[in-house]
This record gives C-alpha cells, sequence and structure tokens, in this order.
C-alpha cells in the first residue's frame, strides 16, 4: 500500500512539473524590426511588443495582440464557431485575411474592407489597408509609394513620401520576381527624399522603396 502511494505521488508530481506548451507569436522572423503597421490617426501599433503575447499568424486565422502606444491593445483573437464581426480575424489559406480585429479603446478594425484589404505574400510580408470605423486607415504595406522619372536613357530618379522620417533602402528588379539591394540607408530629406539610380542603357527596371528605421516600417511572418 506505501508502494503504491509512493509510486502515485511520483507521478502527480512529475506532472503538475512539466510546464504546459506556450502559443509564441511568428511576427517578424528576421529580428529586422518588420512589425510595425502605421495608421494616420493613432501612429504606429507593434504586432511583437515586448510585453504580452504578440500575433501568431496561422493558416486559418490570428491570435493574439497588437500593441499601440496611443490607442492600447487590440485582440486578433478568433472564436471558433463564431459569425460576424466576433469571428476574429481570419485567413483563408493563402493569405487573404479578413475578419475584424477589437481593441477597447478604438472599437472593430475591418481587415477586408471596401477599397482595402489585407493580405500576406510568398515571402511572409503582411500587406495592405485594415480600416476602423474610429480610428481610420491602417496601413500594413512594407514598401513606400514612390514616383520615377527618367531623367536620362540610362538614369532613373526616384521620389518617394519621407514625412514620417528615417532610413530608406531601395530595391530593384528586371522581372518583378528576384529583387536586390541598389542603396541602402538612404536618410530622410524631409517631406520627400530623391535618389537617382544609373543603369545599362535600353534595360527595363522596377523599383522598390523600403522604410527601415525608425522603426521597421511594415509587419512579415514566418506563417
Amino acid at each position: 500500500m506505501k508502494s503504491t502511494l509512493l509510486i502515485l505521488s511520483v507521478l502527480l508530481a512529475v506532472v503538475f512539473i512539466i510546464p504546459l506548451p506556450a502559443i509564441a507569436e511568428n511576427i517578424d522572423p528576421d529580428n529586422d524590426g518588420s512589425q510595425y503597421a502605421y495608421g494616420e490617426n493613432v501612429g504606429w501599433i507593434n504586432w511583437e511588443p515586448n510585453t504580452g503575447d504578440g500575433v501568431h499568424v496561422y493558416s486559418d486565422h490570428l491570435d493574439g495582440y497588437i500593441w499601440g502606444e496611443n490607442i492600447g491593445w487590440i485582440n486578433t483573437w478568433y472564436q471558433i464557431g463564431g459569425t460576424g464581426p466576433d469571428t476574429g480575424v481570419v485567413n483563408d489559406g493563402s493569405g487573404n485575411l479578413s475578419g475584424y480585429a477589437w481593441g477597447e479603446n478604438v472599437g472593430w478594425i475591418n481587415f477586408a474592407p471596401t477599397y482595402g484589404g489585407v493580405s500576406i505574400d510568398a515571402e511572409g510580408n503582411i500587406e495592405g489597408w485594415a480600416w476602423g470605423e474610429n480610428i481610420g486607415w491602417i496601413h500594413l504595406q512594407v514598401s513606400v509609394d514612390c514616383s520615377i522619372e527618367k531623367v536620362t536613357m540610362s538614369q532613373m530618379k526616384l521620389t518617394w513620401d519621407s514625412t514620417r522620417g528615417g532610413i530608406y533602402d531601395c530595391y530593384g528588379s528586371t522581372d518583378l520576381v528576384s529583387w536586390s539591394l541598389e542603396q541602402a540607408s538612404i536618410a530622410s530629406a524631409g517631406d520627400t527624399t530623391t535618389w537617382t539610380d544609373s543603369f545599362a542603357s535600353g534595360n527595363k527596371k522596377f523599383y522598390r522603396i523600403q522604410q527601415m528605421s525608425p522603426p521597421g516600417y511594415g509587419v512579415k511572418t514566418s506563417w
């Protein structure tokens, strides 16, 4: 009898000391600051905050919390079997997001609004626009919109909005598939910044401007 009780006690002790697995976020897998979205009316919002759960992207939904310094916590929690806004943010398996996140201070945030929408590309970049009725648009796109002006047959001048300040990298591509870094650490020059690229005459080229700091602009996942 004593032997049986001793064995049972040991088994219970083992059960209680084994920690339960934690659900970890999978935002900013390269640790380069790709964890921030931006809203004109709310400022930066962080998908991988220093405290709290952060966001985990699954193949069918999002889970966890986003932190905004000016608006507090935003909950992306997915309620299984829910209907309407309380279903949380849903992933269709191909990276197209829909549904609603909830912020106690800002209300519902729509991830598939009219004239907007949020998706995840093949590299894990979460791009597009979400809409909050009380806070307006939230921008998740990694790239910064820019205009291109041909200077000569072998030179292009790029101009982009840099009102938020920071440092920018410029990437180039000839096929929109493979991208290479053309110029790193271009400092903001006020409301707009320009940079001129030289390349072989007659070649076709595409460009992408990415804000690197402060902080890293855009959200990326390893889902």
